[in-house]
């Protein structure tokens, strides 16, 4: 047993240890994902208050199960009591989860409000979906937009990840306040990353938004958390995070390299009509 209870103290501090610093999902991974955002702090605090009162409530209803089963067991009230209402109880089971629901509405309300202000945002980033795939604009920077989709499992190269990986991900500086925006060209989508605290419906004719500042450079995955068709499960979303001098090094090459959403078509060649008699008309 003293052996067994090591294995186990060590698994789970490798564990947690795997978990406190991955960006991406890691395999037997519990918990939430380390945030990356102040958004996704927030959700983290307000995640473990909320643990710990639900963890109080159910004790306290189980110790007052047990009690009960105990106190008015068959052997020792062969009678059973014929009470069938308590004022005070009523009051108390009332007044008490409404206490309890308007301590937990307070912070979650300054959540909702704090992951919904984009005001004094330093830049913009338009998120479309389609079946199945992201599309992604830079207004701020050029307005080109690209196309990022899954790297086939027979085309990945050494370090990249299965169903994970795209052939262009999102590059955004850290440090910066990012509006988001969210639209759709078909169905409805889910623009879902964790470690952000951010998941929004890309939805057809309506425009969403939030905002994030992403605190630490790296990679980070997501995915759609919509169902959106047969595809949905293989649309995932990468974003490679890094300091603001490389993010403008990369936006001006990504501006030669990538077409913009407002490039004016060619124009059509002018037909000439020819007459059967030789003349033109």
């Amino acid at each position: 047993m003293k052996r067994l209870f090591v294995t186990i103290s060590v698994l789970m501090g490798s564990l947690f240890s795997v978990t406190s610093w991955a960006n991406e999902p890691t395999p037997w991974q519990i918990g939430l994902p380390p945030p990356a955002s102040p958004t996704a702090v927030m959700i983290h605090d307000f995640h473990d208050i909320l643990l710990i009162i639900i963890t109080l409530i159910t004790i306290f209803v189980l110790a007052l199960l047990l009690y009960t089963c105990w106190r008015f067991r068959e052997s020792k009230n062969p009678t059973p009591s014929k009470t069938t209402h308590h004022t005070g109880l009523e009051i108390a089971w009332t007044a008490i989860p409404v206490v309890i629901l308007v301590a937990i509405c307070i912070p979650s309300m300054n959540l909702l409000y704090f992951a919904d202000s984009t005001d004094d945002a330093d830049m913009t980033l338009k998120v479309v979906g389609h079946q199945w795939y992201w599309e992604y604009q830079y207004p701020d920077h050029g307005n080109f937009t690209f196309d990022a989709n899954m790297i086939p499992e027979d085309e990945l190269k050494p370090g990249q990840k299965r169903l994970m990986d795209t052939d262009n991900p999102v590059v955004l500086p850290t440090g910066k306040r990012i509006r988001l925006l969210f639209a759709s060209v078909d169905v409805i989508h889910n623009w879902s990353m964790a470690s952000f605290g951010v998941k929004v419906d890309t939805t057809p004719g309506r425009l969403n938004e939030t905002w994030v500042q992403i605190d630490k450079a790296g990679t980070y995955y997501g995915f759609c958390s919509e169902l959106c068709g047969v595809n949905h499960a293989y649309m995932p979303i990468m974003v490679k995070a890094v300091p603001p001098a490389e993010f403008a090094a990369w936006a001006k090459k990504a501006k030669v390299e990538f077409a913009r959403v407002d490039e004016p078509e060619t124009p059509a060649l002018p037909t000439v009509k020819v007459a059967q008699n030789g003349t033109s008309k």
